[in-house]
């Protein structure tokens, strides 16, 4: 396989880290997007990788990380949003958004449709990190977005993963045939530190010592492994959901085309101050 551009969001620890960690190794140029300064740099510095921090709760730093890539790179072969989490009671960023869907849903968003040109010129492959909180937790309304009426912690996470694969699926029918390939994935129960600033019951888990029956990141970034270094429509069907390296069963809402799209053209609308 080429060597390829591959940038990878929210790697500055878990799964990122260790996706970018193995991908280095294949000659690849490896590009680490993380909001902690110190990790982020941490990690590029450890495999010799370009950096960038940026914060999802600002829509303007997502804007300016796609300027800075833009900039900086002519051909961009994978983007994996990987960056994401849950958080505790409902609040809005700066930008007016509850806080869970825009990290896990409308930055990841902007940042692919900024990107998207320089996608669709590079063949490129978009790997967005779902999860299995997409079946469980998510109670998905296109007209409440926002979660102002039956807000919980775990159900703003679901939605937002639900998001992520409605997203996946919507990106394969507008633009798999200009040559963007797509799938979300579910990583498994991964020993990474991404819920440390929620009240959910998931914080138990992932904070306590019951953090010995999860996954490695390591094991958890198997899956995103294969789907990056997979052929897309030969080792992977594009636009769908896995898990464990198959197509997994997901929320019936995930199915559904129509919702797809109106969330596609919501999000357009809640970030297009930042498209033109």
């Amino acid at each position: 396989m080429s060597k390829r551009t591959i940038v990878i969001t929210g790697a500055s620890d878990g799964i990122g880290a260790a996706a970018a960690r193995a991908l280095v190794h294949e000659g690849n140029t490896l590009v680490v997007v993380g909001r902690s300064p110190q990790k982020t740099e941490t990690v590029a510095r450890e495999i010799g990788a370009d950096s960038f921090v940026v914060d999802y709760a600002h829509l303007r730093q997502v804007r300016e990380l796609a300027d800075s890539l833009l900039l900086k790179y002519p051909q961009i072969d994978v983007l994996a949003n990987n960056a994401g989490g849950i958080i505790g009671d409902r609040r809005l960023t700066i930008d007016g958004n509850e806080t869970t869907f825009q990290i896990n849903h409308l930055a990841p968003f902007l940042l692919t449709r900024l990107l998207q040109d320089r996608l669709i010129e590079s063949k490129a492959t978009v790997i967005n990190t779902a999860s299995v909180a997409n079946r469980y937790f998510a109670k998905f309304d296109i007209a409440d977005l926002q979660l102002e009426r039956g807000y919980s912690a775990n159900r703003a996470y679901g939605n937002g993963k639900l998001a992520n694969i409605l997203f996946t699926k919507e990106l394969n029918r507008r633009h798999g045939e200009d040559g963007i390939s797509t799938a979300a994935f579910h990583p498994g129960g991964v020993a990474t530190n991404f819920s440390v600033e929620s009240n959910s019951m998931m914080r138990i888990a992932y904070t306590t010592v019951l953090r010995r029956v999860l996954l490695t990141p390591e094991q958890g970034a198997t899956t995103m492994l294969w789907l990056i270094n997979g052929q897309p429509g030969v080792d992977w069907e594009k636009g769908q959901y896995y898990a464990k390296n198959k197509i997994s069963k997901a929320n019936p809402q995930a199915s559904d085309a129509t919702l797809a799209q109106q969330l596609w053209d919501r999000s357009e609308d809640l970030v297009s101050d930042f498209l033109n």
